[in-house]
């Protein structure tokens, strides 16, 4: 015979039971819609494209490419020459130039492999023949930026940790951004020496590269590291939840802002790793053009996430006085 219960003995509280039988489920859907959803429904919208060439002529591309409504943000230029320098100044993803010899068509594989094959189809439905020049390529290394891609993920996992990792040993105030920073600069280095001096996926300047890579990972802890200063844990789970459910799917890395349903391509331009592939790749491919957007949503992060991390320690060093004075008090009311 089994012995009976103790007196300590616990049993599990059915609230929690309930509570973690439809959290659970709850979870799982909201990332499968949060991952599923914009994979589902990539399409160009508003993707900026330039056309260039004589008005007459590219009146007819203008009505034929407004066909597809709300596919594409037209934008209008004298030459060949001023449509391939917006292509280089990541004004837009492309551009139909319409010449003495013929339709050309100027894309950047650099900008989105995605983006640059949907317009060579796009184009080449309304039956137009046309010579193809990619102006700004995807590295040798990388054709299909799968590469760049796939570096999203590990650096938000990156930063979480850091963060994570940070509030839980308890490190707070200066300490805690220093470590912080400090990680993140490490990171940095280590996945520029990967991916650009090892796998060769990316190829612009070395150390803007790192710089870039080490900012996008601080933006990310420091926000989980803020949350947590100031929500305690429940701030760790909102802080990675957020980054990993929105942030990474809404990030573009794959096609392009514009080729995700709204709000999701806005609002992952907004967070740490849309901004992060934003900047990295105008920096490794575009000698930094349209840089200072992204690099200011980042700063943003990090000013924000830093600043909670300060705060937060401020606050319970304060907390943590009080309690000491109170306590400091009781004997002498006492007596």
């Amino acid at each position: 015979m089994s012995a009976p219960p103790g007196p300590h003995a616990t049993h599990p509280d059915p609230r929690r039971l309930i509570a973690i039988v439809a959290l659970v489920p709850l979870v799982a859907a909201l990332a499968l819609w949060a991952f599923a959803w914009p994979a589902a429904r990539t399409a160009p919208r508003d993707l900026p494209l330039g056309v260039a060439g004589p008005a007459a002529a590219t009146a007819q591309v203008e009505q034929r490419l407004a066909r597809q409504q709300g596919a594409f943000e037209i934008h209008r230029y004298a030459d060949e020459a001023a449509a391939r320098k917006a292509v280089e100044d990541r004004t837009v993803y492309g551009a139909l130039v319409v010449t003495d010899r013929g339709p050309a068509l100027l894309t950047a594989s650099a900008a989105s492999p995605t983006v640059a094959q949907l317009l060579q189809h796009a184009v080449s439905a309304e039956g137009a023949r046309l010579r193809t020049v990619d102006v700004v390529a995807a590295p040798e290394n990388d054709p299909r930026g799968a590469a760049l891609t796939a570096s999203v993920l590990p650096l938000a996992l990156a930063g979480i940790a850091a963060g994570s990792a940070v509030s839980l040993i308890g490190l707070r105030g200066i300490r805690a951004v220093t470590a912080l920073v400090g990680a993140s600069a490490l990171v940095g280095v280590a996945t520029a020496a990967i991916a650009h001096s090892w796998l060769e996926v990316l190829t612009g300047d070395w150390w803007a590269e790192a710089a870039t890579l080490a900012l996008s990972t601080l933006a990310v802890s420091g926000a989980v590291a803020g949350l947590a200063a100031l929500l305690g844990k429940a701030g760790l789970g909102l802080g990675a939840g957020v980054l990993m459910l929105l942030g990474n799917p809404f990030s573009g890395a794959g096609s392009a802002p514009q080729m995700l349903p709204e709000p999701a391509g806005a609002l992952g331009q907004w967070l740490p790793p849309g901004a992060g592939t934003t900047l990295l790749r105008s920096v490794s491919y575009f000698d930094g053009a349209a840089a200072l957007g992204p690099a200011l949503t980042l700063t943003w992060w990090v000013a924000v996430g830093l600043g909670a991390v300060l705060l937060g320690s401020a606050l319970k060093s304060r907390t943590q006085a009080g309690g000491e004075a109170a306590a400091d008090r009781k004997p002498a009311l006492a007596g």
